[in-house]
């Protein structure tokens, strides 16, 4: 079911190893290039207040993933429904709504919340699923409504939701000269927000791990430039090594054991990998360039860094421990902070070019560059837990200027601007909770 929408959604941002083999309910007219986003109705969730704040969230949640077009409540003709009902489907086919979720949330004996949802296919007249149901302590009700909205993220595409996920960032504060910078995390959609680090030294570049609420980050601590890992849930951090010189650019494997990162020293920098078990580290490159932001493949075995051994800055892909680098960007202009799609199948980087900062992908081998977002200052772009959305940093010109965060969709066509408390720089997308 859905299979048309599924099938769109891959072609639409360049995906061609996903397909759907049930027999398509819903027609898109794709001769105009594009594809109009999903009519989609979220009920009220039957309970008290919490109840419609989560509802409230999953529609948010949707509607700024482009993909969907959240019917207004005020058009509904039918305005309850039980969680174990059936909807009046002409009173929503006549709305075009084509898909409809609702719910219930209930306080259990011990305190936790029950969530019972499901989602229909309206013009199909059955469940995409039915009688689903999530537990969980009540100071935790946001998160529900981030998962239930990956549910049905995936329910109507074929792919994981990216919603249940935190972003971590360097907040900047005070005037443009001097600017205090802050860790802060958050969740994706900008709730939760908590301060990591107390802004009396400078910190840059955090990197979430993937497989442990850890980040590290590069910090001037004591006015020496180290890199540092931090427990985001117990505060506890500890320097990672003490390197003669200069090391920044640090970035977990995809295993969560070994962070690879850049060693200055002399004027050039050199990529080295640490075991964060045995503490060993492991020399990749050499050489008089400087060779900097490595970011491991997904399956580990290959890095991306950009190094301007070529006599400007590019994109490198070698071996992930070590050997001879292949070049993979040839355009004009100069490549920078690449990072590896959690699917393995693209890379993102910046690119300087023309007076402009662009934010664009590639394939692992060079091909199909394609920019998706350019402007005056346009820096750092990170992955959604599901590869499907980037968030980037853009910086306004002029004295009172500084850097936001926005998010757009490998289409280039859903842009966003992220909401923080102030200036934000150097964002990091979390993978899925557990």
């Amino acid at each position: 079911m859905f299979s048309t929408f599924k099938k769109l959604f891959i072609t639409l941002i360049a995906i061609f190893a996903f397909a759907t083999s049930a027999s398509a309910r819903i027609e898109f007219d794709i001769t105009r290039g594009n594809v109009e986003p999903l009519p989609v109705a979220i009920m009220d969730f039957q309970g008290d207040k919490v109840a419609q704040d989560i509802s409230a969230i999953i529609s948010n949640n949707l509607r700024n993933s482009g993909l969907f077009k959240i019917t207004d409540k005020a058009a509904f003709i039918q305005k309850t429904l039980p969680v174990s009902g059936r909807p009046k489907l002409e009173d929503w086919r006549v709305l075009n709504v084509q898909a409809l979720a609702n719910g219930a949330v209930s306080k259990l004996a011990d305190g936790r919340l029950r969530v019972d949802y499901r989602l229909w296919d309206i013009f199909a007249s059955e469940e995409v699923f039915g009688g689903k149901r999530l537990e969980i302590e009540a100071k935790f009700w946001r998160r529900a409504a981030h998962i239930i909205s990956d549910k049905i993220y995936e329910g109507l595409t074929g792919e994981k939701g990216y919603f249940d996920s935190r972003v971590v960032f360097v907040d900047e504060s005070g005037p443009k000269n001097k600017r205090v910078k802050r860790l802060v995390i958050m969740d994706q959609d900008g709730a939760n927000i908590r301060t990591l680090t107390r802004g009396s030294d400078l910190v840059l570049t955090p990197r979430f791990s993937p497989t442990r609420q850890e980040i590290t980050y590069m910090s001037f601590e004591g006015g020496q430039p180290r890199v540092y890992l931090l427990q985001i849930e117990t505060g506890q951090r500890e320097v990672v090594g003490n390197f003669p010189g200069m090391t920044f650019s640090p970035r977990f494997s995809p295993d969560g054991q070994k962070i690879v990162m850049s060693l200055q020293q002399e004027g050039n920098a050199n990529i080295y990998s640490m075991d964060l078990r045995s503490r060993n580290t492991t020399r990749l490159t050499s050489g008089a360039a400087i060779d900097t932001a490595p970011s491991f493949a997904p399956d580990g075995s290959r890095l991306v860094f950009e190094s301007d051994r070529g006599g400007r800055q590019q994109l490198y892909v070698m071996g992930a421990g070590g050997g001879t680098p292949k070049r993979i960007s040839f355009g004009n202009g100069r490549y920078s902070t690449p990072v590896w799609s959690p699917r393995g199948d693209l890379i993102a980087f910046t690119k300087q070019s023309g007076g402009q900062f662009l934010i664009g992908v590639m394939k692992p081998d060079g091909s199909g560059e394609r920019i998706l977002a350019e402007g005056f200052h346009n820096e750092g772009p990170t992955w959604a837990p599901n590869g499907r959305v980037l968030m980037f940093f853009r910086e306004s010109p002029g004295a009172k200027g500084g850097p936001k965060l926005y998010s757009i969709d490998l289409t280039g066509r859903n842009e966003r601007k992220v909401q923080t408390p102030s200036f934000a720089s150097d964002p990091a997308w979390s993978p899925l909770l557990d």
